[in-house]
C-alpha cells in the first residue's frame, strides 16, 4: 500500500479553464495512443483490478512529469488542489482491507464502501469526521456494492474455490469454482452477517438492483466468456436476473437471463469489435446497468453497445433503443439519467482504468462521457448524441485517468453531475445544454508517482444528502463539502438511501 503523508493542499483558482495544460507533447505518448487505438477490443476484465498495480512509462515522459511539477502545470506526488467552491473535509485512510478500494451506497446515516478485499461501513452522522463501524473481509473482485433496507449485495468476479468468505482464487476452468453474487443482513450495523450467495453466469462485475416491497431483483452485469470456461461460455449476450425475497434472502436464486443482443454466431448480436469496429470492444455482456424505477426505464453500457431499454417487467427487461459509437468510444462503462429522463450520460472507459488517457494526444473526445438525449416516448423512444464531455486537466503520464463513476447533483431545472476520473480526480459539470457541458468545480491529487504509472486515484464520487463521498483506489475514503450557487439548493434534498445505479426521483 502507497504511504500516506499529509498533503500540502492547493486552492486552485475557480475556473478550471486556468488549468488545461498541454502536459507531454513532447514525449513518447504517442505510442500509447497508437496502442489504444489498436485493432482489438480492450481487455476482456479492463478494470483496475485486472490491470499492473504498476507500468512502466518511458524515461521521458518520467522526466515530462517531473518537470509539469516543479512548473506547477500539474500538482505534486500527493499533493491536494481543488477548485474555490469545494472543501476537502476529511480522508479516512485503507486500514483492514489492503485491496483497491470500488463503489460505495449510503442508508441513513451510513456509508458502504467496496473494496477487492471486503467492504468497510463508515458513519457520517458528521461528514467532516467518519467513523468506521465495521470492516468485513471477504475476497473477491471487485466487491461491487448495494443496500436495501437490512441487505447488502456484494458482486463476486473472480474465479474463487467456493462462495465462502474465506475461498481462494481457482482457475475459472475448474468447474467447481464460483463467482457470483454475495448477501449479507445488516440490520446489525456493526456485525453484517453473510446469509445467502447465488452463483452467475461469467460473474458479476457490477450489479444493480431494482427493490420492491417483498423482493429485491439484482440485475447482473458480466462478460468475458470463453469456451473453456465451464459456466463461462459463449454467446453471453444478456444479464442475469436474481429474485432476492427480503424476509427470507437464503431462498435468493436466478429467475431469468434476458438476452439483450439476439442474434446469429457464436456471441450473439452485439457489437463486433475489431476489426470491424478497430479498437472497439467487442459485446458479449454488460458492464453496468442504471434502472430509473418510477419510470419502468434502465440505460445499459455494455462494452460496445449502449442501450435504453423498459423494466416494467423487472424479470424480462426489453430494449428500446441501441446505440454505437464506433469513433470515439472503446468501452461502454456507465450510464447516468437526468433527473427528467430525457438525457442519459454514458461514460468510455479507454484504457480500461488502468492507462493514462487524459492527455492532449488522446484529445478531448477519448475516455470522455457521451451526452445522449432521450427522443420520443415509451417505445418509440431514441438516443440522439449531442456532445462530449472530458475534464479539461490534463494528467502526467504516470496517473491513471479516465472517465468513471459518478451521479447526478439535485437541483430542479439543472441538470449538474459529480463524478471520479481515477487520478483526474473528482469533477462537477453541467450539462443542463447537452451540447455545451462545461466544468464548475474540481477536487485531484497530484500522481501517486512521478517515475511509474500506479492505479489509483477516485473511483466512484457520488452526491448523498449535501456532500460529495469519494472512494479513492488507494488512499481511501474522501469527504467533500461544495458550495456553489448552482449546486447550493440540493442541500435540501434529503434521501434515506442511496445507491447511485438505482437512481430515485429526486423531487417526489
Amino acid at each position: 500500500m502507497t504511504s500516506l503523508r499529509t498533503p500540502r493542499t492547493t486552492t486552485a483558482a475557480r475556473d478550471p479553464r486556468g488549468r488545461i495544460r498541454r502536459l507531454g507533447v513532447a514525449s513518447a505518448a504517442a505510442g500509447l495512443l497508437a496502442a489504444l487505438l489498436a485493432a482489438g477490443p480492450v481487455a476482456a476484465t479492463p478494470d483496475p483490478g485486472d490491470a499492473p498495480a504498476r507500468a512502466t512509462v518511458s524515461s521521458e515522459q518520467a522526466a515530462d512529469a517531473r518537470s509539469a511539477i516543479r512548473s506547477g502545470e500539474i500538482p505534486g506526488v500527493d499533493e491536494i488542489v481543488h477548485s474555490r467552491n469545494i472543501e476537502h473535509l476529511a480522508n479516512i485512510p485503507k486500514d483492514a482491507l489492503p485491496g483497491f478500494n470500488t463503489d460505495l451506497a449510503f442508508q441513513g446515516r451510513y456509508a458502504f464502501a467496496g473494496n477487492y478485499d471486503g467492504f468497510r461501513i463508515f458513519d457520517i452522522s458528521r461528514p467532516g469526521s467518519p467513523k468506521t463501524v465495521a470492516q468485513v473481509l471477504c475476497p473477491g473482485s471487485q466487491n461491487d456494492i448495494s443496500v436495501s433496507g437490512d441487505l447488502l449485495f456484494l458482486s463476486t468476479d473472480s474465479s474463487r474455490s467456493d462462495d465462502s468468505c474465506a475461498s481462494t482464487t481457482q482457475p475459472a476452468t475448474v468447474k467447481e469454482s464460483w463467482e457470483g453474487m454475495k448477501i449479507f443482513d445488516i440490520s446489525d450495523i456493526g456485525n453484517p452477517k453473510y446469509v445467502a450467495s447465488v452463483e452467475t453466469a461469467c460473474g458479476s462485475h457490477t450489479h444493480t438492483i431494482v427493490p420492491q416491497r417483498k423482493d429485491v431483483y439484482v440485475y447482473v452485469s458480466s462478460y468475458g466468456p470463453n469456451a473453456a470456461f465451464p459456466d463461462c461460455a459463449p454467446p453471453h449476450d444478456g444479464i442475469s436476473v436474481i429474485k432476492v425475497p427480503r424476509k427470507a434472502p437464503q431462498k435468493a436464486g436466478v429467475v431469468g437471463f434476458p438476452v439483450l443482443f439476439p442474434g446469429e454466431g457464436p456471441d450473439g448480436g452485439g457489437n463486433p469489435g475489431a476489426p470491424t469496429n478497430p479498437g472497439v470492444s467487442k459485446t458479449t455482456g454488460c458492464h453496468d446497468i442504471t434502472v430509473l424505477p418510477e419510470r419502468d426505464l434502465a440505460a445499459g453500457a455494455c462494452m460496445g453497445d449502449g442501450i435504453l431499454f423498459d423494466i416494467s417487467d423487472p424479470e424480462r427487461p426489453r430494449v428500446i433503443d441501441r446505440v454505437q459509437d464506433n469513433v470515439n468510444f472503446a468501452f461502454w462503462h456507465s450510464a447516468t439519467f437526468n433527473q427528467k429522463a430525457d438525457k442519459i450520460v454514458f461514460t468510455d472507459e479507454l484504457g480500461g482504468g488502468g492507462a493514462a488517457t487524459c492527455n492532449a494526444e488522446v484529445g478531448p473526445n477519448r475516455g470522455a462521457n457521451g451526452i445522449y438525449d432521450v427522443v420520443g416516448k415509451g417505445k418509440r423512444s431514441k438516443l440522439v448524441f449531442r456532445s462530449y464531455f472530458k475534464i479539461p486537466r490534463h494528467q502526467a503520464a504516470t496517473e491513471n485517468c479516465v472517465a468513471h463513476n459518478g451521479s447526478l447533483i439535485p437541483v430542479k431545472g439543472k441538470d449538474l453531475m459529480v463524478q471520479a476520473w481515477y487520478q483526474g480526480g473528482v469533477s462537477v459539470w453541467d450539462f443542463t445544454n447537452s451540447a455545451r457541458p462545461k466544468e464548475i468545480a474540481y477536487f485531484e491529487r497530484g500522481p501517486l508517482s512521478d517515475t511509474t504509472l500506479s492505479v489509483g486515484g477516485s473511483w466512484s464520487a457520488y452526491y448523498y444528502n449535501g456532500h460529495v463521498y469519494s472512494n479513492d483506489i488507494a488512499k481511501g475514503f474522501d469527504v467533500l463539502k461544495i458550495s456553489d450557487r448552482l449546486t447550493d439548493p440540493a442541500q435540501r434534498v434529503r434521501l434515506d438511501e442511496l445507491n447511485v445505479q438505482t437512481q430515485p426521483d429526486y423531487f417526489d
